[in-house]
């Protein structure tokens, strides 16, 4: 009772299929992965790929002493 056979998770996978569809399932797949993806590649490079967002990381030293 604890565990559950292949034969539940296929009765789940049916009932998913056919509340949500194929379609959906397979553009929430895609989404996922290329999530996954992205992450992976800012955790790879240790900043962001888009000038955009570069620039709203940028740090700025408030306390720094003006040159003169």
């Amino acid at each position: 009772m604890g565990s559950l056979s292949i034969w539940h998770w296929l009765i789940v996978l049916v009932i998913v299929v056919m509340v949500f569809g194929t379609k959906k399932l397979k553009n929430v797949g895609a989404d996922l992965g290329s999530a996954v993806k992205g992450f992976k590649d800012g955790m790879k490079d240790g900043t962001p790929s888009d000038p955009a967002a570069q620039a709203k990381t940028e740090v700025i030293d408030v306390d720094a002493k003006s040159k003169s």
